[in-house]
């Protein structure tokens, strides 16, 4: 290659750099500019964050004109004269105004999608919008208008922190996974050093110890960096909250608590959609309109609050209205003619609610764009418990409903519970265990595996994992049953061993094996085996489903 041909390729790889760049921050800066827009609609007086969202706009400008985008540049312009009328109290901040430039946020997101993938398209409404933003520009000033003083305002431009560095995440997952080999292969090395003879290699076995201690300090160093605030995760939703609402005709407050609450990147990504559903659902069936709400002596403003917190080892997210809480003669009724339960009103309050999970299942009276389709809080369910998590209800007549998230901190890193069933391991979540025992000898087993024990009086459906996954190797003359749960339900898993507690990095199980049933991931043991990670929801459910004719048999 020649130095005109290295220098075009270096030229070509900045570009790309810059690029890559520029599409980063532009897309916080349009994250920041609606949050921001939806906050001023509540401060129209609100000087410094006008002035704040007027320089994200600016930046936005120089930006696009710096890599290259002129028609992102020009958009963005428009958009920047209309928050300069603003600023000068030309034009007052209204509803229809925030409607207006919350449009322009979407246009300019399509322009930026569109950049991205290196088109030339065009979003459907850019034009109309930027004729909208000069029509809104040209409008005679507001008499009542405050003037904004832009000397009060300290700058609110999206830029990063000092000592802080934006790094690819799959990079942090790359760096998580090499710990988790190392941990691996440094196991492997122990043993060998722990099978020689007691006077041999001592101090080596020492060393290794304590390069051991620092190698689990790094591992915990690399998922401390993978975790981020909830806080800007959850002001994305003020934009939903309120676009919902003002389709409805309602009235709705969003409040985020525990902002400061931090959790893995991965699990905020595949949180994002389960949420929408959550908070699109309490808007339409929950929270009552103004009028019914003053009726019933409530505040006309609905409440919506995004809660989270850490319990034990995992982190809490919670939604939580102040509306009518979930409609239990209705749900009743879906259930009894759907035949997802024919007696549902003898269910107890947890299993009832629950069911609004099943798939298909709606109590909404007519299809609108939000709700009647039965396509919303199933999606919500298996997303979750995709994420090794668990969903539960409360709800009060008359005062509002709470949906519960329980997941894992990290996805990467699992602490589990070993067992063994012929000659393979399999780890089960530690946080699914609820006790082990043996299993009786006189169990109720159908042929399939599946059977039903007595627990303190109680049936406890179970399914034996070595008829489940056709184990070889001899059976023992002793098994065992591992007590678990989800979703309040409980269930058993008959092993030929207990191997105790055990913390695994995760693995994927391969684009063939993703998605096979009662399985979730893999790890690698010490001695460099594979081992299979449960997935307890699904087994569990397979468990109940399949032996729930023999729970009448046991007293």
């Amino acid at each position: 290659m020649g130095q005109k041909d290295l220098t075009v390729a270096l030229t070509d790889r900045d570009r790309d750099l810059l690029l890559q760049t520029f599409l980063t921050e532009a897309g916080e800066h349009l994250r920041a500019l609606e949050e921001a827009l939806v906050a001023l609609e509540a401060r129209p007086d609100d000087a410094e964050l006008l002035n704040g969202i007027f320089r994200i706009a600016h930046s936005l400008k120089g930006d696009a004109l710096m890599v290259g985008f002129p028609r992102i540049a020009e958009f963005a312009h428009g958009l920047e004269d209309l928050l300069d009328r603003l600023r000068e109290g030309a034009l007052a901040v209204d509803a229809d105004l925030t409607t207006l430039l919350l449009r322009a946020v979407d246009v300019l997101r399509g322009l930026l999608a569109a950049a991205a993938a290196g088109q030339d398209t065009t979003p459907l409404d850019l034009a109309a919008t930027q004729t909208a933003l000069a029509a809104a520009c040209a409008r005679p000033a507001a008499e009542a208008a405050v003037t904004a003083e832009s000397s009060a305002a300290t700058s609110a431009a999206v830029t990063p922190e000092a000592g802080t560095l934006r790094v690819d995440v799959a990079k942090l997952d790359r760096m998580l996974n090499l710990t988790g080999e190392i941990a691996i292969a440094r196991g492997r090395v122990a043993q060998m050093m722990a099978a020689l003879p007691a006077h041999v290699g001592q101090e080596i076995l020492e060393a290794h110890r304590d390069a051991d201690r620092l190698q689990m300090e790094l591992q915990e160093q690399v998922m401390k960096a993978r975790m981020v605030p909830v806080g800007p995760f959850f002001r994305q939703y003020a934009r939903t909250v309120r676009d919902v609402a003002r389709a409805h005709g309602k009235s709705v407050r969003l409040v985020i608590e525990g902002d400061d609450v931090e959790m893995d990147t991965r699990v905020v990504e595949r949180l994002r959609d389960p949420l929408t559903h959550m908070i699109r659902n309490s808007i339409d069936h929950g929270i009552e309109s103004p009028e019914l709400r003053a009726a019933l002596g409530k505040a006309p403003e609905g409440s919506l609050t995004l809660r989270a917190a850490h319990e034990g080892g995992l982190i809490v997210i919670e939604v939580r209205d102040d509306g009518a809480g979930f409609n239990r003669p209705r749900i009743a009724e879906r259930a009894r003619t759907t035949g997802l339960a024919p007696a549902p009103e003898q269910l107890p309050d947890a299993e009832l609610l629950a069911l609004v999970f099943a798939p298909g299942f709606s109590t909404a009276e007519t299809v609108t764009d939000l709700s009647g389709r039965g396509v919303g809080m199933d999606v919500v369910r298996r997303n979750i418990e995709g994420l090794r998590g668990t969903l539960s209800i409360e709800s009060a007549d008359g005062e509002g409903a709470a949906v519960t998230i329980r997941l894992p901190l990290t996805l990467a890193i699992i602490d589990g519970f070993g067992v063994g069933v012929g000659d393979e391991t399999y780890i089960v979540p530690l946080d699914a265990v609820l006790e082990c025992l043996a299993l009786p000898s006189d169990s109720h087993r159908d042929g399939d595996g599946h059977g039903v024990i007595n627990l303190r009086g109680e049936p406890l459906p179970y399914l034996r994992l070595r008829d489940r996954f056709t184990a070889t190797g001899a059976v023992p003359q002793r098994e065992h049953v591992l007590v678990v749960q989800h979703a309040g339900g409980r269930a058993g898993i008959a092993v030929d061993a207990l191997y105790g507690e055990r913390q695994a990095v995760i693995k994927s199980l391969g684009a063939g094996l993703d998605g096979l049933s009662g399985l979730s991931g893999s790890t690698i043991l010490g001695d460099g085996r594979v081992a299979l990670i449960l997935d307890v929801p699904a087994l569990l459910r397979e468990a109940v489903g399949r032996t729930v004719k023999h729970t009448s048999t046991i007293s």
